[in-house]
């Protein structure tokens, strides 16, 4: 638990990627700081209870899918009258040595990635640009600048996340809307199949993974009104991985 205090009272949220690991971590940690949250995955009935738990709006959605996450944006703007912050979280592992990957390994992992980063930006935006207002924070990752074997899909993806904040921080600069991006090194479920013996070898000088409690700060950070003159960057949370 972070004694770090966040107000984001009559402030809207939408957490991508949110029934588990740190999608539910930063759901919970919104609402506890009283923002209105809303909650999509593509997992119906753990989004259900995740969203029950934290006491937050759960809406499934297959954020690769643009007639999605548009009705999404459209519910929670009937439901609340605003968007005020969107996390990029979602995100899924078709890993494979390239020589092994299928269009679709290599489509699907895009698609949801950068795809539904994308997607959900894009459908924000107006909204954002109507209240002269908005923070993005998305998920990258280490391996988007380093690449991993048997990952190429994924390190695609995730490079490509950092060059759209980039690119969608600059563009969006003159509404009063930030974009910025975080890169952890927590453990989750993508992270469930690495041998206890291998994880000093994986998660930097700090040799364990974050829980995705503490990947919460930075994010409540760069989503903050008072971090409103930080944008286009990537912030490591990753316990010094990328030093």
């Amino acid at each position: 638990m972070s004694n770090i205090v966040f107000d984001f009272t009559g402030r809207t949220v939408i957490v991508t990627g949110a029934a588990r690991g740190i999608g539910l971590a930063l759901s919970r940690r919104f609402a506890d700081a009283g923002a209105d949250v809303f909650m999509v995955d593509f997992d119906e009935a753990e989004l259900a209870a995740s969203a029950e738990e934290v006491g937050a709006r759960g809406i499934p959605a297959d954020v690769s899918r643009t007639e999605h996450v548009e009705q999404v944006v459209q519910t929670v703007i009937a439901d609340s009258g605003r968007v005020d912050i969107l996390v990029n979280n979602a995100g899924i592992l078709r890993d494979r040595v390239l020589w092994k990957l299928t269009d679709d390994d290599w489509d699907s992992v895009l698609a949801v990635h950068a795809g539904g980063t994308f997607r959900f930006t894009r459908a924000c935006v107006p909204h954002f640009r109507a209240q002269s207002y908005g923070r993005v924070v998305n998920v990258t990752s280490y391996t988007g600048l380093h690449g991993n074997r048997g990952q190429a899909n994924y390190a695609t993806a995730k490079a490509g996340i950092i060059g759209f904040t980039r690119t969608a921080a600059k563009e969006l600069a003159a509404f009063g809307i930030t974009v910025n991006a975080i890169s952890p090194n927590a453990a989750t479920r993508m992270t469930a199949s690495i041998p206890d013996e291998k994880i000093p070898e994986v998660s930097g000088p700090i040799a364990r993974f974050a829980d995705p409690v503490e990947i919460t700060d930075a994010v409540c950070f760069l989503a903050a009104e008072e971090a409103g003159y930080i944008t286009g960057t990537v912030l490591p949370v990753d316990g010094g991985l990328s030093i």
